[in-house]
């Protein structure tokens, strides 16, 4: 059976603002199944924010195991991620599941894989999904060669140039910001 997933995720911070998109499309096999899926999620009322690309039902699964985590770890972003990786690639039925997610708040942006990798990635930069390394090159020129740009402003264009290059991403854009 041919899998639904989902694409291009990027979060920036910049200038003291943390600010994270996504795309709206979904596939099925090579053809859209739906162009407005929500890939991100706010939790503890925007003080994070996560994404996800892949499996769309694998990456529920991820989601409510990170909150379990947060509760676990008294909402402490960062450990509550590590603990999801250790989990997610040592656990039979977790280990199964095709997704990727990127985790931020105000201080840190993180990627977390089913490999066991959390990783702070280069530049304050993360994006995962189809069209991440489209959309993590306009990210890049963006932030070195037009520093005056806000970080939403960054995002979308990055999405909006990984859209006009990728067939799996769209232009249905769905932005969140930090706020805590």
């Amino acid at each position: 059976m041919t899998k639904i997933k989902s694409t291009t995720v990027v979060a920036i911070r910049h200038n003291g603002e943390v600010v994270i998109g996504a795309d709206g499309q979904a596939t099925l096999g090579n053809t859209v199944a739906k162009s407005s899926v929500k890939k991100l999620r706010v939790l503890q009322g925007g003080k994070i924010v996560t994404g996800f690309a892949g499996s769309t039902a694998d990456a529920f699964t991820l989601l409510e195991k990170f909150e379990e985590k947060l509760g676990a770890f008294g909402n402490n972003m960062k450990r509550s991620a590590v603990e999801l990786a250790k989990e997610w690639r040592t656990d039979r039925m977790l280990s199964k599941l095709e997704a990727m997610m990127i985790v931020a708040d105000k201080e840190d942006i993180l990627i977390i894989s089913g490999n066991g990798d959390v990783i702070e990635p280069d530049m304050e930069i993360a994006t995962i999904g189809s069209g991440s390394m489209y959309a993590q090159s306009a990210a890049r020129a963006m932030k070195q060669f037009a520093p005056s740009m806000t970080a939403e402003e960054m995002v979308r264009e990055s999405l909006n140039i990984a859209a006009d290059i990728c067939i799996y991403t769209n232009h249905n854009l769905v932005i969140e910001r930090v706020t805590g």
